[in-house]
């Protein structure tokens, strides 16, 4: 075996997609997972041979099953998992939120996490030689919301929790399991933020962002560690995005 095998959900566009292409040049071979087949394939024909896509839906335990079975199927193993799928929130008071918007959010940006959390420690207990890497995409609003955004923080606060619970489980098998916490970079699905974001003081303001190669060097940063380090929770985020301060 020449590379380790990583995965990275969400893997077909923007973050995921520039995560990946930064863990191939760094020797990876790289599952992309995503609901949207086309958009996986043309993917992984732009990443080249060393890029192979899965169509799977995080939120359904049988398809993170199915994803877990092909990637030990075709490679024999897991060394490194990427939970960078999600969703983000309409923005609406807090009384306004629909329920079928908060489930919807917390099954992609939770419930997702833990199932391939989950699917991932299975794979890693049981491989020779044991252990691996997860990373999960926590965002700042795993710490710092934005105003009108409460399932988001929620889930992101969530993935907080999973973050921790699963370095401390994982310490004896040698699974490492870290958090990359992204502020403002720039993809299709945060194009508002260029825009005009809301700000707390009720005004819309357009925010610096980062490019999204930025973050994907910082995640295989990550996952070039050997599994006796490990990094618990990174920031990285644009230098003048009104995150630190009063505004």
């Amino acid at each position: 075996m020449t590379s380790k095998i990583a995965l990275v959900t969400g893997g077909g566009t923007g973050l995921g997609k520039a995560m990946a292409r930064a863990l191939i040049a760094d020797g990876y071979s790289v599952t992309l997972a995503g609901r949207r087949a086309d958009v996986l394939d043309a993917a992984a024909a732009e990443l080249g041979p060393q890029a192979h896509a899965i169509p799977a839906d995080v939120t359904n335990p049988q398809s993170v099953a199915a994803l877990f079975e092909g990637i030990v199927s075709r490679h024999g193993r897991l060394d490194l998992l990427v939970n960078n799928a999600g969703v983000v929130a309409p923005v609406v008071p807090f009384e306004d939120i629909d329920f079928g918007d908060w489930q919807r959010i917390v099954a992609a940006n939770l419930t997702g996490v833990f199932l391939c959390m989950q699917a991932a420690f299975r794979v890693m207990k049981a491989q020779s030689p044991k252990g691996g890497r997860i990373i999960n995409n926590g965002s700042v609003s795993a710490a710092t919301p934005r105003p009108l955004s409460g399932p988001y923080t929620a889930t992101k606060h969530g993935v907080t929790g999973l973050t921790k619970s699963g370095a401390l489980d994982g310490r004896p098998y040698d699974i490492a399991v870290g958090q990359i916490n992204i502020g403002n970079a720039s993809t299709a699905m945060t194009g508002f933020i260029e825009a005009g974001a809301l700000q707390a003081d009720g005004r819309l303001a357009a925010e610096p962002t980062i490019d999204a190669a930025d973050v994907a060097r910082a995640v295989a940063y990550m996952a070039s560690l050997p599994l006796t380090a490990n990094v618990l929770e990174m920031t990285v985020m644009a230098t003048k995005m009104p995150l630190v301060g009063r505004g």
